[in-house]
């Protein structure tokens, strides 16, 4: 009796759409995954950049999308379905992360983080959740961070938006079991992309590429998983902190350098043009 051979999973056909995509992390995902043949849509908030990325890759779909605002995700969203139709996976990677210490953070920039990276998340993930579930099938990636499981100085709200992302990511999974819906987080470390310009990496550790998480995201469409950090080394070693006693991990932080990678170790002129971008100013 002859067997059936397992069709190999592919990305090709799948409809993406993928928050902030005009740049960085987002556009290095949308490249990999146009590449692999999925529909790929990008939607950010800098208009003029993502249609002029969107021209670049050759996608049907990139225009403004404001994640903190429910008609423009939802307007986007149905736009998407319109034009590729039904959605797939939803990458929530928009995100931003202006730092300093917390008592010189103005309430706007606290406000605009939140916003942003939970709330922005919370929103796609709830639009598109009931699309998927009415067909019992879909895939929603958040863009987390390793510092949502580590402090970093001088990134105390971004910190915080992260930790929520992973929680929630969590909880949406239990929360759907069985619907044939997934979860999933992927977790970069610090990565070279204009995030993090103008900081100093960790003693020790290189900084992921772009297209290093991109590549995390597509094998996470081919294979659902709870998390994937990127890259494996500092996840690995974010996770080691779980099993030492927290003065222990606290010292090896200050051994590595993070307790002054963003803060101290910061050049001011070099990061400007991405703080003022990220305030909003």
């Amino acid at each position: 009796m002859s067997r059936t051979t397992p069709a190999t999973p592919t990305v090709a056909g799948k409809v993406v759409v993928i928050t902030g995509g005009a740049r960085g992390i987002g556009l290095a995902t949308a490249r990999k995954l146009h590449a692999d043949g999925a529909r790929v849509a990008i939607g950010d908030v800098d208009e003029a950049t993502v249609k002029t990325t969107g021209a670049d890759l050759g996608l049907e779909v990139a225009g403004l999308l404001d994640v903190t605002a429910e008609e423009s995700f939802d307007a986007f969203l149905d736009q998407v379905e319109r034009t590729l139709g039904p959605i797939d996976v939803l990458v929530n990677n928009a995100g931003i992360m202006p730092l300093g210490r917390l008592a010189d953070e103005p309430d706007a920039v606290t406000r605009r983080v939140l916003d942003i990276n939970v709330y922005g998340v919370i929103l796609g993930s709830k639009l598109a959740l009931r699309r998927m579930l009415a067909r019992g099938s879909g895939h929603v990636i958040n863009v987390a961070s390793l510092a949502g499981k580590t402090p970093m100085a001088g990134a105390a709200t971004y910190c915080a938006s992260k930790y929520a992302v992973l929680g929630f990511t969590d909880t949406l999974r239990m929360e759907y079991h069985g619907t044939g819906v997934e979860f999933s987080a992927v977790l970069p470390t610090f990565t070279n992309t204009e995030l993090i310009a103008g900081t100093a990496k960790p003693r020790l550790l290189r900084n992921a590429e772009p297209h290093e998480v991109a590549a995390a995201v597509a094998d996470l469409i081919l294979h659902p998983r709870p998390e994937v950090a990127v890259t494996r080394i500092a996840g690995v070693l974010v996770d080691s902190q779980n099993f030492v006693p927290r003065r222990v991990s606290e010292r090896l932080g200050r051994m590595l350098g993070v307790d002054h990678a963003f803060t101290d170790d910061v050049d001011p002129v070099a990061r400007r043009s991405y703080e003022d971008r990220a305030r909003g100013v």
